[in-house]
């Protein structure tokens, strides 16, 4: 499942994770994000994730991220990606 930017921003206090490199992360991300690599979600989504809780996760431009919350809502865990990513958000926020 896929939220839009627009979407994404009337959601109150949404639970981000930020899957891009820690240098791209600290340079700028989205409000509240917490950077979380991509390889640690998928492998170990229980030690980030809570099954009851809903989050959005994003990439630089919306495609790794897609694909991470394809994988992690086949493991039970609610997860929208954030069409676009960062580069969407930039353009919108």
């Amino acid at each position: 499942m896929e939220v839009t930017v627009e979407e994404f921003l009337k959601i109150d206090n949404p639970n981000v994770i930020d899957i891009r490199m820690p240098q791209k992360y600290n340079e700028n991300h989205i409000p509240r994000a917490l950077n979380i690599n991509s390889y640690d979600l998928m492998n170990n989504p229980e030690k980030y994730l809570n099954r009851s809780l809903i989050y959005y996760i994003y990439c630089q431009k919306g495609t790794s991220s897609k694909t991470l919350a394809q994988v992690l809502r086949v493991k039970g865990y609610q997860v929208f990606n954030i069409i676009g990513g960062y580069e969407e958000w930039l353009l919108n926020s």
